[in-house]
C-alpha cells in the first residue's frame, strides 16, 4: 500500500507539500517508488528476523550484521505488498516461465520473485517449527494413550483447537492422515545429530533403510555464527519401506534447524509441493522432525514426530495395517534406526572394540574395509527391492511370473563393484504367522541355513569372522564358509550383514571371491570386490501389540520382547543371468528366478511350521 500511496500522492522535495507529477522527473518518481518499497521490505525483514533470532530487530537502528540470514532472506529487491499478502502464512507464488527473448528485461523481476519466495520459505519454516515443538512437548490432551500397547494417538479435535490451520493447504481428496511420536535416548550429542540431519549425505548414511536417496536442492541459509542455528535447506528425498508392495515416497521439503536453548535443538521438515516434484504426489509431510536435548552422560533425548498425509490406495492391503500404525514411515522406525546406528558408531569408534573373530584374524584396517563392503551390499539390496534410482531398473511384465513377485532387470557395465552383464532382481513380500524375532533368529543362523539356502550345498555353514555392530548379537557382519560336498567342489565364502531393532530386522548376504576377501580382511580397498546381494527384510505386521522386535537397545524403555502378531517377510534376490551386457534376457532366466524365490518362501514356511 505504501508504494501505491507514494505514486498517488507525490510530495515536493523542497517544501514537503503536494507536488504535481510534472514537477518531478521520471527518474525521481522511480527513486521514490523504490524507496517506499525498500522501506516496506526492511520492516518486513526486521519482523522476520526478530522471530528468527528470538529478539526484536529495529529497522531504524544499526544495520543488520552480515549473516547468511541477510543473504537468504534480506536479499536484494524483495517484493512484498505488490503480491497482496493478507495472511501470516501465504501460499507460494506460481513460477513464471522465462524465454531467451525476455531474460534481460525480466531479470530484476525474477530476482524479486526469487527473494520473495525465500522470505516465504522462512515464514513457512518458522510456522512449522512452532507446530513441531508444540507436538513434541505437549502431552494430554493433545496426545492420548491407546489401548493396544500404550501407543500414543494424536487427538484430532485438540490439535485443531491448539494448532493453526494446515500451513500447506487442505488435505487432498482421498488422502488419510498418520501421526506418531516416539521418545528415546540415543548415544550421540545434539550438535552431532543436528549436523547429520542437515547434511543430506550423512542423513542418508544414518538411515540407509529408510532414505533411498536424497539431495539438497538449495541452501537458503547455512545458519548463524558458524552454527546450524537458523539453517534452512530446500531438499528432496525418496523414502522407502523395504517391500515391492509399498511404493517409494517422493518428497520435496524445507528442512529448518533452530537452537531453542543451551543444548536443545529442533529440526523440522515441511513438504513443499510446487518445486518440480511428481505431478501427483502420493504423500505430504506436515511439520515433522525431532527435538534433541543433550543429556549429562553424552546421550541425547530425542523426541521424534511424524505427521503425514498420504494416498492409501497405492499401498497393498498386506501393508496397510503396518503403515496405519506408524510403523512403516512413522516416528517409531526413525528413532529405532537412529538408536541402532548410533550404537554401532559408538562401538566402532571405541578404543576397546569387541573381539571380532574366534578363528580368523582381521586387522583394524580390514575391519573398516569389511564394514564398508557390507554397507555397500546392504544399500544395493535395498535399491533392488524398492527400485530406487541408485540403479536404473526396468520392470518386467510376464505371464510366467507370479502376480505378487516383482521382477526387474538392468545392465551392469563399468562398475568394479559388480560383475558385468545382465542383472535380474526378483522380490516378493509374504505374511507369516510367526513373530519377527523368531523369523530373524532362523534366517541368520548359519547352522540352519541349509533349510532354505541352495548356496549352502545342503549342509551347515561355518562362521569364519564376526564383527559386532551392537549390543544385540544379531547386529553384526559375518563371513561364512560353505563346506564342499565333495573333493571336486571348492568351498565358497558368503558375506552377511544382520541387524535388528525395535522396528524390524534385515538379513543381507552375497557370495564373494575368496582372494578378494583375503585382500579386504588385510585392509585392502573393498570398492573392487564384485558382489550381488540377496536377503530378507522382516517387519511386524502392524496388527499385534506393537511390542519391540528387539529389546536390547539403549532407549531406556526396558524389557525384551518378541513383538506381537505375525511378520511381513520380504525376500529379494539379485542374480547375474548373463555375463554379456549386450545379451538379451530369456524367458527361461525369468522363470528360474521366479522359481527360486517361490521355492525359498516355501522352504521358510515349512521350516517355521506355518504352511497352513
Amino acid at each position: 500500500m505504501s508504494i501505491r500511496e507514494a505514486m498517488r500522492n507525490p510530495m515536493c522535495t523542497n517544501c514537503g507539500g503536494p507536488a504535481l507529477i510534472g514537477e518531478i522527473s521520471l527518474e525521481e518518481q522511480h527513486l521514490r517508488i523504490e524507496n517506499a518499497r525498500l522501506k516496506d521490505e526492511l520492516e518486513r525483514v526486521c519482523s522476520l528476523a526478530g522471530k528468527f533470532m528470538g529478539r526484536p530487530v529495529s529497522s531504524m537502528g544499526h544495520p543488520m550484521p552480515n549473516s547468511s540470514l541477510e543473504l537468504g532472506v534480506g536479499g536484494i529487491n524483495v517484493i512484498s505488498s505488490d503480491f497482496g499478502i493478507s495472511s501470516p502464512i501465504p501460499m507460494l507464488p506460481p513460477h513464471k516461465s522465462i524465454t531467451m527473448s525476455n531474460v534481460a528485461t525480466n531479470n530484476n523481476s525474477n530476482n524479486n520473485e526469487r527473494s520473495f519466495e525465500r522470505s516465504m520459505y522462512l515464514e513457512l519454516a518458522l510456522a512449522a517449527m512452532d507446530e513441531l515443538v508444540k507436538l513434541a512437548q505437549t502431552d494430554e490432551p493433545l496426545w492420548i494413550r491407546g489401548f493396544e500397547g500404550g501407543k500414543e494417538i494424536l487427538n484430532r479435535e485438540e490439535f485443531s483447537r491448539t494448532c493453526a490451520p494446515c500451513i500447506i493447504g487442505m488435505k487432498p481428496n482421498g488422502f488419510v492422515t498418520e501421526a506418531s511420536r516416539e521418545t528415546g535416548m540415543v548415544i550421540i550429542n545434539g550438535l552431532a545429530l543436528v549436523e547429520t540431519l542437515m547434511d543430506s549425505n550423512k542423513w542418508a548414511e544414518m538411515f540407509p533403510c529408510i532414505v533411498a536417496r536424497t539431495s539438497t536442492t538449495e541452501v537458503i541459509s547455512s545458519g548463524m555464527g558458524g552454527t546450524r542455528n537458523g539453517a534452512l535447506h530446500l531438499m528432496n528425498a525418496a523414502l522407502q519401506v523395504l517391500s515391492p508392495l509399498v511404493p517409494v515416497r517422493e518428497v520435496n521439503f524445507l528442512r529448518f534447524c533452530k537452537q531453542h536453548a543451551e543444548g536443545v535443538w529442533a529440526v523440522v521438515d515441511l513438504s513443499i509441493e510446487s518445486l518440480g516434484g511428481p505431478p501427483f504426489p502420493t504423500c505430504r509431510r506436515l511439520p515433522s522432525g525431532c527435538v534433541v536435548q543433550d543429556m549429562p552422560n553424552g546421550y541425547s533425548k530425542v523426541t521424534w514426530v511424524e505427521h503425514i498425509e498420504y494416498d492409501e490406495s497405492v499401498i497393498h492391503q498386506l501393508y496397510r495395517p503396518l503403515i496405519n500404525a506408524g510403523m512403516g514411515f512413522g516416528a517409531h522406525r526413525w528413532v529405532a534406526t537412529l538408536q541402532r546406528q548410533c550404537e554401532c558408531l559408538a562401538i566402532l569408534m571405541s578404543s576397546t572394540s569387541p573381539a571380532t573373530d574366534h578363528h580368523t584374524a582381521i586387522t583394524a584396517g580390514g575391519r573398516r574395509s569389511m564394514l564398508k563392503l557390507a554397507q555397500r551390499m546392504t544399500n544395493n539390496f535395498c535399491a533392488g527391492v524398492c527400485a530406487s534410482s541408485v540403479h536404473k531398473w526396468n520392470k518386467l511384465r510376464t505371464e510366467n511370473v507370479d502376480d505378487d513377485v516383482q521382477v526387474m532387470t538392468r545392465k551392469s557395465v563399468d562398475d568394479p563393484g559388480e560383475p558385468p552383464g545382465i542383472v535380474l532382481s526378483a522380490a516378493t513380500s509374504v505374511w507369516l504367522p510367526v513373530t519377527p524375532q523368531r523369523v530373524f533368529d532362523f534366517l541368520r543362523d548359519e547352522r540352519l541355513r541349509s533349510e532354505w539356502d541352495i548356496l549352502s550345498n545342503g549342509g551347515p555353514m561355518q562362521e569364519m569372522a564376526h564383527i559386532a555392530k551392537g549390543q544385540d548379537h544379531g547386529n553384526c557382519v559375518s563371513l561364512l564358509r560353505a563346506g564342499a560336498v565333495n573333493s571336486s567342489q571348492s568351498s565358497m565364502l558368503i558375506l552377511q550383514e544382520t541387524c535388528i531393532d525395535a522396528a524390524g530386522a534385515l538379513v543381507v548376504y552375497a557370495p564373494v571371491d575368496i582372494p578378494a576377501m583375503h585382500l579386504v580382511m588385510n585392509g585392502g580397498d573393498s570398492a573392487y570386490v564384485a558382489l550381488l546381494p540377496s536377503g530378507f527384510s522382516i517387519m511386524p505386521d502392524g496388527t499385534g501389540s506393537g511390542g519391540p522386535v528387539s529389546g536390547n537397545g539403549s532407549d531406556g524403555n526396558g524389557g525384551s520382547g518378541h513383538g506381537g502378531g505375525g511378520s511381513l517377510l520380504t525376500v529379494g534376490f539379485q542374480i547375474l543371468v548373463n555375463s554379456l551386457p549386450t545379451a538379451k534376457l530369456t524367458v527361461e532366466s525369468v522363470e528360474t528366478v521366479n522359481n527360486l524365490i517361490s521355492c525359498t518362501v516355501q522352504k521358510i514356511r515349512a521350516a517355521l511350521h506355518c504352511d497352513n
